[in-house]
C-alpha cells in the first residue's frame, strides 16, 4: 500500500522535494530572477567605481577649471587699467600686478546716467516677470494633475509643445499684437516673458505636483476641503522646491535679457534695464570695451545674491518626479 502511493517520477511540482533540491516553484522564480539581480548590482557598482576612480575626477577638475577660467579673466580684466587691458592680456596681471577701481567708478558714475536708474528698471521688469508665470503655472499643474476633465492629456501634450517654438519667431507677431490692441509700457515685456517661460514652468510644475501622495488630497476632501483649500494649503507649502528652482531659472533669464526688452520697451533711460546700459558702456565707437567687465560683474550682483540665497531648493526641485520611492 505505501509503493503504490509513491510517485515513481519523483515528487509533484508544488510538493517539496525530499531530496532537497528545490524543485518547488517558489525556488524556480527566486533561481530565474537571483541572476538578473546579481546583474543589476553588479552594473551598479561598476558605474559607481567609475564615477568615483582617480581619472573621473580628474576630468571633473579640468572641466570645472575650463568652465571657471574665462570668469577668472572677466574679473581679473575688471581691475586693471585701461592701458594694461588694450596692450597685454589679463594673465599678464599676475606677473606685474597693478589693480586698480577706477573701471567700476568710471562704469557707476562716469556718464550723465547712474546705473541705479537702471537697477530699478531691470527689477520692476524682472520680479513681476517671475511671479506672473509661476502663479499661472502652479494653478495649471495643479489642474493637469489632480483635475480630470476631458482632453486634459492633450492639452497637457499641447503646452509642452510650445516649448519647441524658438523665442526669435514669436517677438514680431507679438509686437503687432501688442500694437493693435493699445497694451503699452512694462505690460509688453511682462506678458512676452511670461508666455515665453510658461510651457517649461506648467512641465516642472506638473512632474513634481503629479508624484504628491494622493491620500493627503483624499483626506483633505474627506474634511470638506475643496480645490482652493487643497492648492493654497497643501499643495503651495509642498511646492516650494520647484517654485524656488524655476524662480531661479526664470529670474536669471530675465534679469539678463537684452532683446526683449529692447524691442518691447526700447533704450530709453526711464524703462532700459541694466542690459541695455551695460552694452552702452563701450561706447559709440567701441573704444571703451575695457568698461564691460566692470559692468558685466556689477550686473552680476543681484543674480548672484538670489542663486545664493535659494540654492537649498536647487536641487531639490530639479530632480522633483525624477526620483521614485
Amino acid at each position: 500500500m505505501s509503493q503504490a502511493l509513491v510517485n515513481p517520477e519523483g515528487p509533484m511540482p508544488d510538493e517539496p522535494d525530499p531530496n532537497g533540491t528545490g524543485n518547488d516553484l517558489s525556488t524556480l522564480d527566486g533561481a530565474s530572477t537571483q541572476p538578473a539581480g546579481r546583474r543589476r548590482k553588479k552594473a551598479v557598482g561598476e558605474a559607481a567605481r567609475a564615477v568615483s576612480s582617480p581619472w573621473a575626477s580628474l576630468v571633473a577638475i579640468i572641466i570645472a577649471v575650463m568652465w571657471t577660467l574665462p570668469t577668472l579673466g572677466l574679473l581679473v580684466t575688471s581691475f586693471r587699467t585701461q592701458k594694461d587691458v588694450q596692450a597685454t592680456g589679463w594673465w599678464h596681471a599676475f606677473v606685474k600686478p597693478w589693480f586698480t577701481m577706477k573701471n567700476y567708478e568710471q562704469a557707476l558714475f562716469g556718464s550723465t546716467t547712474s546705473l541705479a536708474d537702471y537697477f530699478v528698471n531691470s527689477l520692476v521688469i524682472t520680479i513681476p516677470a517671475v511671479l506672473i508665470p509661476l502663479m499661472l503655472a502652479a494653478l495649471a499643474s495643479y489642474s493637469f494633475a489632480w483635475i480630470k476633465f476631458p482632453g486634459r492629456d492633450f492639452l497637457f501634450v499641447l503646452v509642452f509643445a510650445l516649448q519647441v517654438v524658438p523665442l526669435q519667431v514669436a517677438l514680431i507677431p507679438l509686437l503687432q499684437f501688442f500694437n493693435s490692441s493699445g497694451i503699452d509700457g512694462f505690460w509688453r515685456v511682462w506678458l512676452a516673458h511670461s508666455i515665453f517661460a510658461l510651457p517649461l514652468a506648467v512641465f516642472l510644475l506638473h512632474n513634481f505636483m503629479k508624484d504628491l501622495p494622493g491620500e493627503l488630497m483624499e483626506a483633505a476632501r474627506v474634511d470638506g476641503a475643496g480645490h482652493t483649500q487643497i492648492f493654497f494649503r497643501i499643495i503651495i507649502p509642498l511646492l516650494t522646491p520647484a517654485l524656488a528652482s524655476f524662480g531661479i531659472f526664470q529670474f536669471l533669464w530675465v534679469w539678463n535679457d537684452l532683446l526683449v526688452s529692447l524691442i518691447f520697451l526700447g533704450g530709453s533711460q526711464d524703462v532700459a534695464p541694466l542690459t541695455v546700459r551695460v552694452a552702452e558702456l563701450s561706447g559709440t565707437r567701441g573704444n571703451a570695451w575695457y568698461l564691460l567687465a566692470a559692468g558685466a560683474f556689477i550686473s552680476m550682483i543681484v543674480p548672484v545674491a538670489v542663486f545664493l540665497g535659494l540654492q537649498r531648493y536647487f536641487v531639490r526641485g530639479l530632480l522633483a518626479g525624477g526620483l521614485k520611492g
